[in-house]
């Protein structure tokens, strides 16, 4: 697969004479869907070759972008760099379809999803409930503590066992740049959890070695895009009009904590943000709040 970047990287130098730097922003960008490729973060198997992708896995790196709190632009840019690629793979008979077809840069968001309702979130998180099968009591644990705790999917699909105490109600998990934070658990999405982690995933589980939390039907760790379909079917079941990803819910959490009364740098320490201006951009902070706590901090502003 590299030789296809490789090829394409000539082709840009040659034929469109493009700028050392334009072709070194090129292979940064390509290089990187290919790592995520060959890491089978989607698929959990690394790809071989580059007729294996489809338009799920590029949908799929879309999302990953965006759960690692890429801008707009670079996201646009690097969906164009996929387009040109997958278009000269296409042109030189090495696909015979091309993933990214309608998949245009003025496609990805400008703007981070809408938030649920509450009453929303509700119905969302009682589709699972309605049946009693192993898979929907492990939907049911993962859709209450992504709720929770406004984990990243990756965050969430990247736990262990061991990552959670349900005693205490709490959860451990790896964010960005490998900063671990622990974050409280409310009482209801434990008690999902621990009746999935007695009763579900034993039954799903097949290899005693497997620490992951959360399993697939291969008794494998759940993907990303493994989490991502299943989300989307609840959705679709609780007729919910707004297009429902795993990070609608983590900025649903938020939104609803400030909205709840919770300070600012709490929620900017439980979604493991660096900067408390990704926090006010990413909660949808309402003017009248910024508004209140400037003048409650602020010793001149009364």
């Amino acid at each position: 697969m590299e030789d296809g970047i490789i090829n394409f990287l000539d082709y840009l130098r040659v034929e469109r004479q493009f700028s050392g730097n334009t072709i070194a922003a090129y292979q940064n960008d390509l290089r990187q869907f290919l790592a995520f490729l060959q890491e089978g973060a989607a698929t959990g198997d690394p790809l071989q070759a580059w007729s294996q992708v489809d338009r799920s896995l590029v949908l799929s790196y879309i999302l990953s972008l965006k759960e690692r709190d890429y801008t707009q632009a670079t996201i646009a840019r690097k969906v164009a760099a996929l387009r040109s690629l997958f278009k000269f793979l296409h042109g030189e008979g090495m696909i015979t379809d091309n993933p990214t077809q309608g998949i245009s840069s003025e496609k990805v968001p400008k703007t981070l999803p809408r938030y649920l309702t509450p009453q929303e979130t509700d119905e969302l998180l009682e589709q699972p409930a309605r049946r009693a099968t192993p898979e929907a009591k492990r939907d049911r644990a993962m859709l209450e503590l992504l709720y929770a705790t406004g984990m990243r999917v990756t965050e969430l699909v990247s736990l262990n066992v061991s990552d959670i105490n349900l005693e205490v109600g709490y959860v451990r998990c790896l964010g960005k740049g490998s900063k671990e934070r622990v974050i409280p658990v409310y009482d209801h999405a434990v008690q999902a959890v621990k009746e999935y982690a007695t009763e579900a995933r034993p039954q799903i589980m097949r290899y005693a070695e497997e620490h992951a939390l959360f399993l697939n039907r291969q008794g494998k760790r759940l993907t990303r895009q493994g989490f991502w379909l299943i989300l989307k079917n609840y959705a679709s079941q609780a007729h919910l009009e707004t297009d429902v990803t795993p990070h609608t819910l983590r900025h649903s959490f938020a939104t609803h904590m400030l909205h709840g009364g919770a300070d600012l740098r709490s929620v900017q320490e439980l979604l493991g943000h660096a900067n408390i201006s990704t926090t006010q951009i990413y909660t949808h902070i309402p003017d009248d709040y910024l508004r209140r706590e400037y003048e409650k901090a602020h010793p001149r502003a009364e």
